[in-house]
Formats: structure tokens, C-alpha cells, sequence
């Protein structure tokens, strides 16, 4: 019996409840089922994707599929496993938002360092969402965002900064086709390891690293990311590290952090790209002390977004809304500004 006739016969047996379903969209190029899932299944190696596919969980349009098969426009897939996925119902929870701007169609929060987005493996509660979903009766979603009213777009747990969020299908739709066509404004402010010597743009494929699906990874190759886009500008200059603007063109996972690890200049105190160690100084125990210092005052990746642009759904005028640096990210700052000015030699 043909793998593929074994595999249904099994579905047949048990009811298949559905983990996942991805449309295609119209512009996609043909590419192996597996690698294209490696690029939208979070936390996930090309082998899990593999075994997956070859014990009969992956369906395209319906039917099993081999690993070789390649993926086209407007094909639907779908994860099915015998196990009802997790309760997807995002439930209230009264947490303080720090609300910039307020209107019928957006509002615009200004999300603190340690907060996550929207629930996700190992977060399910204390999110922005389940905060949103007790301010309001109801927020829309769109096709595909399942659990995440309201949000056209997000950044990290530990970067603190802005985010708008539509309160109406149409704003949610207007929203998204800027973020689509990277007419939105995106500024982020961040201090990085080294001295800069002149402003720049990173560009690139950015997709999952093959062996830490956590980070994101570099590559000159289509087929492994998506087309990514930052320009940066040196703010200040502070000796062993320096203060940049970096202006998104588009928005990819981890973007900011993967770009400035990638020329050499990890963000400072970013676990996940390396930041979180000495890399740039001098050998002395007073100097390893006061960066210690520096990581107590700022336990995160140094990255805020502070500007944030975008036409209104309905009065189509372009706002702008910005926010100072929090408090962690000031203080660590003004100890490297003293350092700096003092050439070191009243490290404290």
C-alpha cells in the first residue's frame, strides 16, 4: 500500500482536528513544501516539518503530500493532528496601558519593555492582547490572525516602544495595506556595540536559523527569508558603544537585532544575538564592572521604538506620535554618556 493511501486510511480512522491553515498568496513562487514551511512554523526544524509531512499531518488542498511537493500560488495548507488544539480564545485581563492616542478607529500604546504582543507558546496570559480585549467588547481580526484583535503589526517582548492598533475591520484593512506597501514610519532607537563610523543600510534575506529556531539568521538567498531593510544613523557617539536611529523599510522578525548582528554591531545587552557580553572595552576589572553595572540598569536588548507614522483610516492625514526613552534604557545610557566624557576614569 502506497505511503500516501496508508497515511488517509489512518485519518480516516481518527478525527483530525486543524493546528494550522495557510493560504498561499497569489505572488508566491514555487517552492518545496518543506523549506516553505521551515519560514512560517515557528520553533520548528526541516526535519519535524519532514516528519510531519511523511506521517500524513501536512495536507495541500485537502490531500497528503510529499516533502518534495512545491508549493504555488493559492494552494491551502493545513496542520491536522489528532489532538483539539489549545483553547485559541483570548481571554480579559485588567492590565494598565499606557495610551498614547485615542480615537474611533486606532489607538496607539506605548508598550514597556516585557510585555509580549499576543499569546503564543508559553504565553498565554499578561499579554498586550488579553490587556486590549478587556479595554474594548470586541477588536477585529483579519484572515490567518486568529487570536490577535486589533494588531496589523508587533515588536518583541523585551523592546519597548509604539504600536497602533485598529478598532474597526476598515482601520485594521487600511493599516495593513500600508504596512504591505512600507508606507509606515518606524523609527527605533538603539544602542549597539562598537563605534559606527558612518551611517548605512542593511539589506537581505532574513529567515530562521537552521540551528536555533529562536534567532534569525542572515542569507543571500531567497529561497531561506524574506527581503529585508534598515537604514540606521549614528545619534552619539559613546567610545565602546553608539547611539542609533534605525528606520525600518520593511518589518521582519527581529529585524533590527539580526541587521546590527549581522555588520558586526550586536545590540547591547541582546541575549539572543550575543550582546549580552563584553564585546567591545578594555580588559580592566573597573570597566567589566561598570558594564555589569550598565546590564543591571538595562536587563534587555537596548531598542525602543520611539516614532511612529501612518495615515488615518478616515481623515487621511499622516500622524506622528513619538515617545521618550524609558526609564532603563535613560539611565544606562547616561552612565555610558558619564563614561564617555570622563574617558573612563571615574567608572562607576
Amino acid at each position: 500500500m502506497m505511503a500516501e493511501d496508508l497515511a488517509l486510511q489512518e485519518q480516516d480512522e481518527q478525527e483530525l482536528f486543524e493546528h494550522l491553515r495557510i493560504e498561499v498568496d497569489k505572488g508566491q513562487a514555487l517552492l518545496r513544501i518543506d523549506k516553505f514551511l521551515m519560514n512560517r512554523v515557528e520553533n520548528a526544524s526541516r526535519n519535524k516539518i519532514q516528519n510531519a509531512i511523511d506521517a500524513g499531518s501536512v495536507l495541500v488542498n485537502d490531500s497528503v503530500i510529499k516533502s518534495s511537493y512545491k508549493v504555488k500560488p493559492f494552494d491551502i495548507i493545513s496542520v491536522v493532528l489528532p489532538d483539539p488544539p489549545r483553547d485559541t480564545e483570548v481571554y480579559p485581563e485588567d492590565i494598565p496601558l499606557d495610551i498614547i492616542f485615542e480615537d474611533d478607529e486606532v489607538m496607539v500604546v506605548n508598550k514597556v519593555a516585557g510585555m509580549v504582543v499576543h499569546p503564543g507558546f508559553n504565553n498565554y496570559t499578561g499579554t498586550l492582547v488579553n490587556a486590549l480585549t478587556h479595554h474594548f467588547n470586541q477588536l477585529p481580526t483579519m484572515p490567518g490572525n486568529a487570536g490577535r484583535p486589533g494588531l496589523v503589526h508587533r515588536i518583541d517582548k523585551d523592546t519597548s516602544g509604539l504600536l497602533v492598533i485598529a478598532k474597526s475591520e476598515w482601520a485594521m484593512t487600511y493599516l495593513a495595506k500600508q504596512f504591505f506597501d512600507h508606507s509606515i514610519m518606524r523609527k527605533y532607537v538603539a544602542m549597539v556595540w562598537g563605534d559606527i563610523a558612518e551611517d548605512g543600510t542593511v539589506t537581505g534575506y532574513i529567515g530562521r536559523n537552521l540551528k536555533d529556531r529562536r534567532v534569525m539568521t542572515m542569507y543571500d538567498d531567497s529561497e531561506k527569508g524574506k527581503w529585508s531593510v534598515t537604514h540606521y544613523r549614528v545619534l552619539e557617539r559613546l567610545g565602546y558603544v553608539t547611539l542609533i536611529e534605525c528606520q525600518l523599510e520593511t518589518g521582519r522578525t527581529h529585524q533590527i537585532r539580526a541587521h546590527m548582528q549581522s555588520i558586526g554591531h550586536p545590540l547591547f545587552n541582546d541575549v539572543a544575538y550575543g550582546g549580552d557580553r563584553i564585546l567591545k572595552g578594555t580588559v580592566f576589572n573597573k570597566y567589566r564592572q561598570f558594564v555589569e553595572n550598565c546590564f543591571a540598569l538595562l536587563p534587555r536588548q537596548a531598542l525602543h521604538a520611539q516614532v511612529l507614522g501612518f495615515e488615518h483610516p478616515k481623515s487621511k492625514e499622516f500622524l506622528t506620535f513619538e515617545t521618550p526613552l524609558p526609564e532603563d534604557f535613560r539611565l544606562a545610557l547616561e552612565k555610558w554618556r558619564g563614561y564617555s566624557t570622563t574617558s573612563g576614569q571615574e567608572i562607576n
